[in-house]
């Protein structure tokens, strides 16, 4: 075994290919069917599996004592097309999260701030296009003190109408020293694909049930 201070056993290989620090919020998705906003914030640490897959443990922070509280694989387009239509309703998208700025990548020791601008920015520009299915095991935003019951479905904001983001991102904002505002300034140049008519089904199904266009 190895102690917290000298690093990672080298038999614990899956985490030595941890290579992408992400953090956003994610919502639940069965209160967005009915039209409500729940969230929390989500650290990622994230792997490649293979060019096509990408999987993350979510955390509660980037903290020594950090809560694992959940799981989100990401997969391209092409992976997510060709999936069972009722399957497809299970993912959500990255647009809005990469073009608002409330996905980032925490700056890391020994960078400069061009640097990691760049890479911050080329990072957005693939993750703009992936789907992701996110499951949450422990509501830390409940106040439960263990996971409890049964895991969550999780999804994204997908519009501005939806969450007050100043107030949502706040908090991740001042720890980390960003504001989301100049993140989405900086990706303007960023293209937008066009989700998927499937996914992000939850907020499609409250849209749906008031009579507004989706």
């Amino acid at each position: 075994m190895s102690s917290p201070e000298s690093g990672p056993n080298p038999e614990f290989k899956p985490f030595h290919n941890i290579c992408e620090f992400l953090t956003a919020i994610h919502i639940y998705a069965d209160e967005a069917r009915q039209g409500k906003t729940r969230y929390v914030e989500a650290t990622h640490y994230c792997s490649h599996v293979r060019k096509d897959l990408r999987q993350c443990l979510i955390y509660d922070s980037h903290e020594k004592d950090a809560r694992l509280i959940g799981v989100e694989y990401m997969v391209p387009k092409h992976v997510y097309d060709n999936l069972p239509d009722e399957e497809k309703k299970l993912w959500h998208s990255h647009e809005f999260e990469v073009k608002s700025g409330m996905l980032i990548l925490p700056k890391l020791a020994g960078y400069s701030d061009e640097e990691w601008e760049k890479a911050e920015l080329e990072a957005m520009e693939e993750i703009v296009g992936l789907y992701g299915k996110t499951w949450h095991f422990w509501q830390v935003d409940a106040g439960h003190e263990i996971p409890m019951g049964l895991p969550k479905l999780m999804g994204s904001v997908t519009h501005p109408e939806q969450v007050d983001l100043d107030v949502a991102m706040k908090s991740r904002n001042d720890t980390f020293g960003v504001h989301h505002a100049q993140k989405a300034e900086a990706r303007k140049s960023i293209t937008v694909p066009t989700p998927h008519r499937d996914a992000n089904s939850w907020w499609k199904a409250y849209e749906s049930e008031k009579g507004i266009q989706a």
